[in-house]
């Protein structure tokens, strides 16, 4: 059991809350002194997004224990709304970009290549593509732990399959022109034009990123 302390953030996807667990059955710490957890809240006849919360459970039960994935708790139903207990995270890259307005220092942007490519890697190792990669969705460790300087890939909502379970070949190709999935700031070319979502398109992305962070903006 949880209980909620204070509203965190909403977004399209739903909303997120700051918590503590006041009971597990074991001898954890509880109460004020447990560690704070992030709690999700999603409607499940919420739009804004494709699949759906059970979707986005299952893609990290595929990824889970990797590099960059926060730990899930808990994940559930309560009511009208889907529930998923996660670590607790830091700022993301633009709420660390933001405040100032400056830009970020060719260095800087450097280590969070480095980082975002090897996350975007083991991800799609795994068999998914992101399809979302954005400032936002980047989020450091909490402060003043170990992991305050880790770099963590969220939001994976819009994650697709580039390689068929079964085959294990990459899927077929299409293009819709009227179906697009992303943020159009940071959609690849081929997002734009509707076509399958591939691995190519992630550090395209993730550059489009990269240069929004060094230069405090994009061309478009």
């Amino acid at each position: 059991m949880y209980r909620i302390e204070r509203k965190l953030g909403k977004g399209g996807f739903g909303q997120v809350f700051v918590g503590r667990r006041v009971s597990d059955g074991n001898e954890r710490a509880t109460g004020s002194t447990a560690m704070e957890v992030a709690l999700k809240f999603e409607h499940r006849n919420s739009k804004g997004f494709s699949y759906g919360p059970l979707y986005e459970w299952q893609v990290y039960n595929a990824l889970g224990g990797s590099h960059g994935v926060p730990k899930v708790h808990y994940k559930g139903k309560q009511g009208d709304y889907y529930v998923r207990v996660m670590d607790i995270l830091g700022p993301s890259l633009w709420d660390v970009w933001n405040p100032s307005g400056q830009t970020m220092s060719a260095k800087m942007v450097a280590c969070i290549a480095v980082e975002s490519l090897s996350l975007l890697e083991k991800m799609h190792s795994k068999g998914y593509v992101h399809g979302d990669v954005k400032p936002e969705n980047f989020l450091l460790g909490q402060p003043s732990t170990p992991q305050e300087k880790k770099l963590f890939l969220l939001d994976r909502g819009l994650a697709t399959k580039w390689k068929d379970s079964r085959s294990g070949l990459h899927v077929d190709y299409d293009q819709r022109p009227d179906m697009f999935r992303g943020t159009v700031r940071y959609a690849s070319v081929h997002a734009h034009l509707g076509s399958t979502v591939s691995r190519r398109d992630d550090p395209e992305s993730l550059a489009y990123t990269l240069i929004f962070l060094h230069q405090g903006r994009l061309p478009w």
